[in-house]
């Protein structure tokens, strides 16, 4: 499974970037608001840090527009997954871009119904919220579980990027599924590291070799 970095924070993408767990990174105009900067300049900054795909938002709702707009994301860098929202004008631009050979992924999937049509209009990627699901009453790991059983009945193309991950859960939840891809933040990946029985076993072996008095510098 692959590890996308939920955010547009540079400093937070280099540190995981340099351990090699990052396979790419989704942006998205709150992102880009958090991290104060423009649009076009931070997507280049992480485009020439991160060699797999880095999605950038259409902001436009007509599909016309949507298409100007993603053509210049495009030319921001060769790994650019130009990111449009599951509506109508989305899979219409969708497959304009795939028809040009353009990465895409489509965000803001919560059925599996609107999974289908993305796949048919080309798409890279389709973006299932989990977490977006789950806070409305709905397991939103059935829906990840549902889109890569149709995909896989009729062998879709298109990778599950399951997005909106809000806990080490979903993530290992996804993983057993068989999403090809998890988006989520840094804090979320970084807690992965953690156990509370990794902790005790530690503190354990540092009392310990403290009374052997011994140094290894």
């Amino acid at each position: 499974m692959k590890f996308f970095v939920d955010t547009a924070d540079v400093a937070a993408i280099r540190e995981l970037n340099d351990l090699g767990m990052v396979d790419g990174v989704t942006t998205n105009p709150s992102l880009i608001l958090k991290s104060g900067r423009d649009i076009l300049e931070v997507t280049k900054e992480i485009c020439d840090m991160v060699s797999g795909p880095v999605s950038a938002e259409v902001v436009a709702t007509e599909a016309k527009e949507m298409i100007a707009e993603g053509l210049k994301l495009a030319k921001i860098a060769p790994n650019i997954a130009i990111k449009v929202p599951l509506t109508w004008a989305g899979l219409t631009a969708c497959k304009a871009f795939a028809s040009e050979g353009h990465m895409v992924n489509v965000t803001l999937c919560f059925s599996a119904a609107q999974a289908i049509l993305a796949a048919k209009a080309g798409a890279t990627f389709i973006s299932p919220f989990v977490g977006r699901l789950d806070d409305i009453d709905l397991d939103g790991l059935d829906l990840i579980e549902d889109i890569r059983t149709i995909y896989d009945n009729y062998d879709f193309r298109t990778q599950i990027l399951a997005a909106s991950i809000r806990n080490v859960g979903h993530i290992t939840s996804c993983a057993k599924i068989g999403a090809d891809v998890i988006t989520a933040p840094p804090a979320v990946i970084k807690a992965m590291a953690n156990h509370v029985l990794t902790d005790k076993g530690l503190d354990q072996f540092m009392k310990d070799w403290a009374k052997t008095g011994q140094k290894i510098l």
